[in-house]
């Protein structure tokens, strides 16, 4: 009697067969997650301790007009800087567009060299007159020549046949890049936002420049003066022989600093994957 082999029984729909592999890659990636997560979760523990309120909380109005501050620039930074970008890079990556090269070659010489900290100082002080202001905080950022050139290399990407059937219905250039360009360049400019409002959200530097009204102190200058004052009272109480704690009120400053931007990343997480493939530039 011949006996034939028999088929392993089938799964039942909506099962999969689990292998040994995927069952280390899984447990391996869950356990780094653990690992990325741990100094997460001892900054924020270290940052509840009572210490804290001795530094950081003394004077809780002046944090909050430093996020509101913050808030403000980074909001009106990140809409206006991504429209001026895309509005800048739209026309770059036309092969119709006769100023093409030249103004590229304008964008790509300010990516290479920068006129330098003192022309900086007396065009924001002297010429435009926009110190203690927030425009001074919000205009030097307005416009990244290397995220043009990024929305440019999506912007080439985009099918040529979309916009040429446009013009034959008769939409004209604004019409085009509102209603066509920019619902398909959701990925690409959902990325640079989030990186305009990184650089904003970060920055101290322009307001020790130029800004001297309290009132207009954005967040991490504010956190910066108090993590100064801090290693300070620490430097000078050593010599007396009394230690001031100051590790949980610099926990408390780091997370005062990155939870709302944390917030924003996880906003337009599902578009970053997709749209941190635009670094792929292509030449003229």
């Amino acid at each position: 009697m011949v006996v034939l082999p028999t088929k392993p029984p089938r799964l039942r729909a909506g099962y999969r067969r689990v292998r040994p592999g995927q069952i280390a890659i899984h447990a391996s990636l869950l356990l780094l997650s653990f690992l990325f997560l741990f100094p997460l979760v001892l900054l924020v523990s270290a940052s509840l301790s009572s210490e804290t309120d001795i530094y950081v909380l003394q004077e809780p109005s002046q944090i909050l007009t430093a996020y509101a501050v913050t808030i403000t620039v980074t909001a009106i930074g990140t809409a206006a800087g991504v429209l001026v970008m895309a509005l800048l890079a739209y026309p770059l990556s036309r092969p119709d567009f006769s100023w093409r090269r030249p103004l590229s070659f304008v964008v790509f010489f300010t990516l290479l060299f920068s006129g330098g900290l003192v022309p900086l100082y007396i065009l924001v002080t002297h010429y435009l007159q926009i110190n203690n202001t927030l425009w001074a905080l919000i205009l030097p950022y307005l416009v990244m020549p290397w995220y043009v050139f990024l929305l440019r290399a999506y912007f080439a990407g985009l099918p040529r046949e979309l916009i040429d059937a446009a013009k034959v219905d008769g939409a004209g250039e604004w019409r085009i890049f509102f209603q066509i360009v920019v619902p398909l360049s959701r990925p690409a400019l959902a990325t640079i936002a989030l990186f305009c409002a990184l650089t904003y959200w970060n920055d101290w530097y322009l307001a020790l420049l130029f800004i001297n009204n309290p009132a207009l102190v954005p967040l991490q200058y504010l956190l910066y003066q108090i993590s100064t004052n801090i290693q300070t009272l620490q430097t000078s109480s050593q010599a007396f022989g009394v230690t001031i704690p100051a590790l949980s009120a610099q926990m408390a400053i780091a997370v005062l600093a990155i939870g709302p931007i944390t917030l924003a990343f996880l906003a337009v997480q599902k578009h970053f994957v997709s749209g941190i493939t635009l670094g792929g530039v292509k030449g003229d």
